[in-house]
């Protein structure tokens, strides 16, 4: 069996979307990514923090094109890692004030998470990890991990003392 090495990270997610500056508007004034380059209409690079990118934008395949049909194979969601629970409920709060609902959200033991599409219908998933020393486990130390409800409520306040980043 092949073994990958530990310290493996995913560096960026490429996105196919139908309308590009609807999509960078999406991830820019809601998300609060910032616009790193354009290549026209037809892609776009985004970061968190001045790196050259986290996400990929374009139109390649897609231009003018619909979201596949729910039950097809393809991306469930992408994954965005904030550092703490403050910085997840601020950014919880920003999409809400946006107009933008929720699909979703869990409290996984390993980490609380909040869902919801973007303008293409691709999933988005925002999260923040807990200390690995708080993670739940079995009796013989494999991961125990959970899906119960989150207090979104109680997210968002945690967030109410941290100013809007965006």
């Amino acid at each position: 069996m092949a073994t990958i090495h530990p310290q493996i990270r995913v560096g960026h997610v490429h996105l196919k979307v139908a309308d590009l500056d609807r999509a960078i508007s999406f991830y820019t004034d809601v998300l609060g990514f910032e616009l790193q380059q354009k290549f026209g209409n037809e892609a776009a690079f985004l970061s968190a923090g001045g790196y050259h990118h986290h996400l990929g934008l374009n139109t390649w395949d897609s231009l003018n094109g619909s979201a596949p049909p729910k039950g097809h194979t393809g991306l469930f969601h992408v994954a965005f890692l904030y550092p703490d629970r403050a910085a997840l409920g601020q950014a919880v709060r920003q999409i809400l004030r946006a107009g933008i609902a929720l699909e979703g959200a869990a409290d996984h033991g390993v980490s609380e998470a909040v869902y919801l599409s973007d303008p293409d219908g691709n999933g988005i998933e925002l999260y923040r990890d807990r200390p690995e020393s708080e993670w739940p486990r079995a009796a013989d130390g494999a991961l125990a991990m959970v899906n119960r409800p989150l207090d979104v409520e109680s997210l968002i306040a945690e967030g109410e003392g941290r100013p809007d980043q965006s």
